[in-house]
């Protein structure tokens, strides 16, 4: 019965990503209303943003085990149902510290979406690899078709209804989720009688906020002082994570998932992939308007070959993971983004959007191969029961990797836009044809 409805579950966990996904981009065109309403300053107003990428990536890990106990269809839910209510404060917000606080509860709920949508996924088509890659496909264009859209809706809200909408525009979208989803998915097993790993999950979630509350301070602030002992404090708890959950009896991360090489490889391929591409979109945006002075809506407007090229290679990547396998399609999709970030390495001062859509195209074309590509290889490596804290693992590594590369590529362009956009481009070709060498040697 699930294989029938594949299509139609899928598409309900897709909302869960899609939402995710916008909240990270939306929010960012309304910053400047937020500031002037609440006459806040840029620190505040950046913390806005973090906020809410920090508490998704500390809390993936806990929301992937607790999804497995539960079951993965109660959680996803409830998390659609938290995500709205955490989207409602945000929206009803009377001070920055409110805001910020409740973009935190809104990152935790949206941790809840990411691995049980991918779990509802699993157990739909349970033992159908190509389904299983043509779903993961649609879910992950769900993503980039939120990102390319984020920008543009929210201009659109904040200047006809205000920057509160940003927020309320969730609400909707979370309800037609949760609906969609008790209608299609059926209930999916949970494994209740054993306990949460609370000392586990606390040492995790510590340990996250700390590396990544780290790399954004550390980004503007400085690598000495208090980012510097975030970091070592986040690393020293990583560490001590890791030793307490192989003594756990019933750990929040099994770590026996990761004696399988593609599920280990997914992790460090997928942190690779983020930790390039979001940092070098960050310096991208600067680029474009410190060097090249653009306005803000024509930098906007030369993004949109980046998000519109994921999407279809995205939906594209399913096909030929069925054809060629996920250890090819993975690979080939990072040396293709490699190729292209190698291309962005090449421009100057003086160039225009025609020299930058070589790189705009094979960037995203490459990476929407790859991460569908390598989802679906880390769900074939794990037992399904396992499938949402394996996700949450991937999803987790892929934010912190993702802030990392904000952080020290930002860096990097804090000083001349040019220069850093070529050094930034050049480290991330290195990076990803060391992480396509390792993902080419998972055995097929």
């Amino acid at each position: 019965m699930s294989r029938s409805r594949l299509p139609l579950i899928t598409a309900a966990a897709s909302f869960g990503f899609f939402v995710t996904q916008l909240d990270v981009t939306i929010v960012n065109v309304a910053l400047d209303a937020i500031g002037a309403a609440f006459d806040a300053p840029t620190a505040q107003l950046q913390w806005v943003v973090d906020a809410y990428v920090l508490a998704l990536a500390a809390m993936l890990l806990s929301a992937g085990a607790i999804g497995d106990r539960v079951g993965p269809r109660r959680a996803f839910v409830a998390g659609l149902v938290l995500f709205g209510v955490a989207s409602a404060a945000c929206g009803f917000a009377t001070s920055p510290l409110m805001l910020i606080l409740a973009r935190v509860a809104q990152g935790a709920a949206g941790a809840l979406l990411i691995p049980p949508s991918l779990a509802l996924i699993a157990h739909a088509a349970h033992g159908d690899d190509k389904r299983r890659a043509s779903a993961v496909g649609w879910w992950t264009a769900a993503g980039g078709v939120s990102i390319a859209v984020g920008p543009v809706l929210g201009g659109l809200l904040v200047e006809t209804l205000g920057w509160r909408w940003v927020f309320f525009v969730n609400l909707p979208i979370c309800a037609l989720g949760a609906v969609l989803t008790l209608l299609v998915a059926p209930p999916t097993p949970a494994k209740p009688r054993i306990p949460l790993d609370i000392p586990g999950q606390a040492l995790a979630v510590a340990a996250v906020s700390l590396l990544v509350g780290g790399l954004i301070e550390g980004g503007h602030r400085g690598w000495t002082g208090a980012p510097l002992l975030a970091l070592v404090a986040g690393g020293l708890l990583a560490v001590a994570f890791v030793l307490f959950e192989r003594r756990a009896a019933h750990p929040a991360m099994p770590l026996s998932v990761f004696r399988q090489r593609p599920a280990w490889t997914a992790v460090v391929v997928g942190s690779a992939l983020n930790f390039t591409y979001y940092g070098l979109i960050f310096v991208l945006g600067l680029y474009m308007l410190r060097a090249l002075h653009w306005s803000p809506s024509r930098a906007g407007l030369a993004f949109l070959p980046l998000t519109a090229t994921f999407i279809v290679s995205n939906l594209v990547s399913g096909g030929l993971v069925a054809r060629f396998g996920a250890r090819t399609v993975t690979t080939a999709g990072v040396l293709v983004a490699a190729c292209g970030y190698a291309l962005t390495a090449r421009l100057g001062v003086d160039s225009d959007l025609i020299q930058m859509l070589p790189g705009f195209v094979l960037i995203p074309g490459g990476m929407g191969l790859a991460i569908p590509a390598l989802t679906s290889g880390l769900l074939a490596s794990v037992d399904r029961h396992e499938a949402g804290a394996a996700s949450g693992a991937l999803n987790a590594c892929r934010q912190v990797g993702g802030a990392a590369g904000v952080a020290i590529f930002g860096a990097l362009a804090g000083v001349d836009a040019v220069a850093g956009l070529r050094s930034s481009a050049i480290a991330a070709a290195v990076v990803l044809v060391a992480a396509g060498a390792l993902a080419a040697r998972v055995r097929a």
